[in-house]
């Protein structure tokens, strides 16, 4: 062994990295034990809070909802218990009543979102407005707001129909291909055109085209793999920014960035060369963008980074999120004859009335359409934890009867068991059973505020959550028309979780069964 290697610039280099990992990542882990045992507070104990229970989510061993599960059952008496967030301390708030406070009453104490990626390492996911903070978010919300009203929903609707037409009648005309299907891949095919044409202004068929590139780097952008190769770029990405910008360590790869920022910058150039002018999130912030030095506008003015990306966190959600939901949707109605039947019925009483079309208006008065999907949000969140971030000194009531208040000092972190209060009996009883019912207007108001948090609540909800749910309605109601929903012998029922994967996804995938239907 040439020992002259170890006193290379190299080796030196590598070896200060290692030491600087293993002394931050102590650091943490010391910190972290101490922290909530010195505030007196329910935690999780030192077996399960240090690194054992995050390293077994990373590296594969258990799925995200169990280990929802498994936080928000250790202490079933207690509004909020001491947890470990990717190795720093947090709060998992189990509450609604408290969660309702924190994120409505008391916002300004808890305006922001965690923020995973350095915006200086990874500006296409640090700049969107999920990941903002204070003015800066307040003002991307507001300007981005208005693409989201009404009347912008139902300028899309048009979009959204001719998608789903496009996507429903592929599947007629090749029957022979597609009588039995993956529904997650086929749907984000047809999330990708609807984003494609409502954000972008690009027209784009995914099903016969089935290699764009826009298809191609959507799959890319949300495909987040498990184990100690990602447990180590998270890390990097989170605690060590500095390391990931020299070294190039980004959370998309380069690719996709430079595909969505080349798209943006002509959309952009074409629109304004040639003066078109669609009334969707681009134009919204192009506009914004010329505004610096106005006081009526914003202090901080948009960069092109701004631009892409707010425009790629759209199509990250509308890609992944709304087509999940789809899938959900579509393998609940294929499990349970009953409530496909009914939704059909629905379906065709509104076809019969609007000449054999759905209308906006139409789709918008399919009160069972949006008990079934409701249910779903229910079953099956996008989100299994929701979160907030302590800007303000904030004190807590006691989590415990007995116990004492505890202050949450700011940059503590605040989570939110979506998936585990939405299968809690106590809000939601025999949780695994997939009932539309529970969102009846009979039984609506029954249903505790803050258990049931599919898209958020408060000022910081999902802007897009109407758009999502009107892309889903659309679609399921297309299908209904054309196709009897069946299970096959690849369909998982009950559900079964991967484990290889943040996002709620069967073992083996979405499976089911297009029956013809004789129209």
């Amino acid at each position: 062994m040439d020992l002259s290697m170890l006193s290379s610039p190299f080796a030196l280099l590598l070896s200060t990295l290692i030491v600087l990992g293993v002394v931050k990542l102590v650091t943490l882990v010391k910190h972290t034990y101490f922290y909530w045992k010195s505030k007196g507070l329910p935690y999780l104990p030192k077996s399960i809070s240090t690194l054992g229970t995050d390293l077994k989510l990373f590296l594969g061993h258990i799925t995200f909802t169990d280990y929802c599960l498994y936080l928000y059952n250790y202490y079933p008496d207690a509004k909020y218990v001491g947890i470990v967030d990717f190795f720093k301390p947090a709060l998992l708030v189990r509450d609604p009543e408290l969660i309702k406070t924190i994120v409505v009453k008391d916002f300004e104490h808890f305006p922001d979102h965690r923020s995973f990626v350095d915006e200086d390492v990874e500006p296409l996911f640090g700049k969107n407005i999920f990941s903002l903070r204070g003015d800066r978010w307040k003002e991307m919300r507001n300007t981005l707001s208005p693409s989201f009203t009404a009347s912008k929903m139902k300028f899309m609707f048009d979009l959204l129909s001719k998608c789903s037409h496009d996507f429903v009648n592929y599947l007629i005309d090749h029957h022979d291909q597609y009588h039995e299907i993956e529904t997650k891949e086929a749907f984000r095919r047809y999330t990708t055109d609807v984003i494609a044409t409502a954000a972008f202004g690009i027209s784009v068929n995914s099903m016969k085209d089935r290699n764009n590139e826009f298809f191609i780097r959507g799959v890319e952008a949300t495909k987040f793999p498990t184990g100690v190769g990602a447990l180590a770029r998270f890390f990097i990405l989170r605690y060590l920014p500095w390391i990931a910008k020299v070294f190039g360590v980004g959370f998309f790869p380069p690719a996709t960035t430079k595909f969505f920022r080349k798209v943006i910058k002509e959309t952009i150039k074409t629109r304004q060369e040639q003066g078109i002018v669609r009334p969707d999130m681009i134009h919204l912030l192009m506009q914004s963008l010329d505004k610096e030095g106005d006081p009526k506008h914003s202090a901080h003015k948009l960069s092109i980074d701004d631009v892409v990306s707010q425009a790629f966190i759209f199509f990250f959600a509308g890609f992944d999120t709304a087509s999940t939901l789809m899938c959900f949707v579509a393998h609940e109605l294929a499990v349970n004859q009953d409530v496909q039947d009914r939704l059909r019925k629905e379906v065709l009483q509104y076809l019969a009335e609007g000449n054999d079309e759905i209308s906006y208006e139409s789709l918008t008065k399919m009160t069972y359409m949006d008990m079934v999907t409701s249910e779903a949000l229910r079953k099956y969140p996008p989100t299994v934890f929701l979160d907030r971030l302590c800007a303000k000194r904030y004190e807590l009531p006691p989590s415990q009867p007995g116990g004492k208040s505890v202050i949450v000092e700011p940059d503590d972190a605040l989570l939110f068991p979506a998936y585990a209060m939405q299968r809690d009996p106590k809000y939601f009883p025999n949780p695994d059973k997939f009932d539309p019912e529970r969102f009846s207007e009979e039984n609506k108001d029954n249903i505790l505020s803050c258990s049931y948090l599919p898209f958020g609540h408060g000022p910081r909800k999902c802007i897009g959550n109407r758009f999502a749910l009107m892309e889903t309605k659309i679609l399921i109601a297309h299908l209904l028309q054309k196709f009897n929903l069946k299970t096959t012998d690849k369909t998982v029922e009950p559900v079964v979780f991967t484990k290889n994967e943040f996002s709620l996804k069967p073992v083996g995938g979405f499976w089911i069964r297009l029956e013809k239907r004789e129209t």
